[in-house]
């Protein structure tokens, strides 16, 4: 008798936040195990906090609160447990120095590089179909997304899409690609140097069996679209380079999610200094290295810059 009885249905109104609750719950459960398939290290509930410093920038805790629609007390909790986890941290900035102003490590502005590509578009998606076809009163609009959810949960409705964009370890078959990508960006805007047409030959030799790595991005309708590689350079010294992305996938967040995948790469191979050498008029690719942790470093040009003639930037990242 008691099989399909659900008390919060059968009051209506009454129990309209107790229901809402219950399905807000449900949606984070799912949530939950879609950021773990992820590899994200974050709960459901943290990540409107990382999504506010990602739209709005440094945050104090009062404005934190204020574009949260949640009380002081529950940021600095969430701040607490993602300082934690090293992805975000607080200065005092200004004349008053008792405001702490929230913002992204290194590590967290990784993170979210990684998240907003891999995790938001396809949850966005599966939500927008599950509220697709809701119709009538609002409480009726709440059975239906129940009735929806039990038919498919949202877990199996984002884990069914394919990922926008997926990382790839090199295997020789990728050896035309690593050697194509770089070729067409470097030729585009500079001449291919000695050292480059080395490096981009003899991949495994030179990067893989010195203790180096190798990453690719792909696309599921264009297969492997760029490329990055740390190669070493003395015990613990490291060089991100080769990283490029093919013209036509531009736009895709392509480049910051490979960027960002190679730096976790980085980290769990245990990397003391990791630096890159470019040069000014790659603009776009400076600023996202500078969004991603790396800052200008003189000592590093010094040491590192004769590698390449096109070189008058050198970077190093912020561990």
């Amino acid at each position: 008798m008691l099989k399909d009885a659900d008390v919060l249905k059968d009051y209506g109104d009454l129990f309209l936040g107790s229901r809402l609750k219950r399905l807000a719950e449900r949606l984070q459960a799912d949530a939950a195990r879609i950021i773990r398939e992820a590899g994200l290290p974050i709960q459901p509930a943290q990540f409107p906090m990382l999504a506010a410093i990602h739209r709005y920038g440094p945050l104090t805790v009062g404005k934190a609160a204020e574009v949260l629609g949640i009380s002081q007390p529950v940021v600095t909790r969430t701040l607490g447990g993602l300082m934690e986890m090293g992805l975000l941290d607080t200065t005092r900035d200004g004349a008053d120095q008792r405001q702490k102003t929230i913002r992204f490590t290194s590590a967290g502005q990784a993170m979210m590089a990684q998240g907003t590509v891999s995790v938001w578009p396809r949850v966005d998606a599966a939500v927008k179909v599950l509220c697709a076809g809701l119709e009538g009163p609002f409480l009726d609009q709440i059975g239906q997304m129940e009735a929806a959810l039990d038919r498919q949960s949202l877990e199996s409705r984002v884990l069914s899409q394919p990922p926008a964009l997926t990382i790839r370890p090199y295997a020789d078959d990728l050896a035309e690609a690593f050697y194509r990508i770089n070729a067409e960006w470097v030729q585009a805007m500079f001449t291919l140097e000695e050292n480059d047409i080395q490096i981009l030959t003899r991949p495994r030799e030179l990067i893989l069996d010195r203790g180096g790595e190798i990453l690719f991005v792909e696309t599921p309708d264009a297969g492997v679209v760029g490329t990055c590689a740390l190669i070493r350079m003395e015990e613990g010294v490291f060089e991100l380079t080769k990283m490029g992305v093919s013209a036509a996938a531009r736009g895709r967040k392509a480049g910051e999610f490979l960027l960002a995948a190679t730096l976790d790469r980085a980290r769990a191979m245990g990397i003391e200094t990791l630096y890159l050498l470019t040069n000014r008029t790659c603009e776009a690719a400076i600023h996202l290295y500078e969004k991603l942790g790396f800052v200008h470093s003189e000592a590093i040009m010094e040491r590192y810059g004769a590698r390449y003639e096109r070189c008058n930037v050198a970077m190093l990242y912020r561990w």
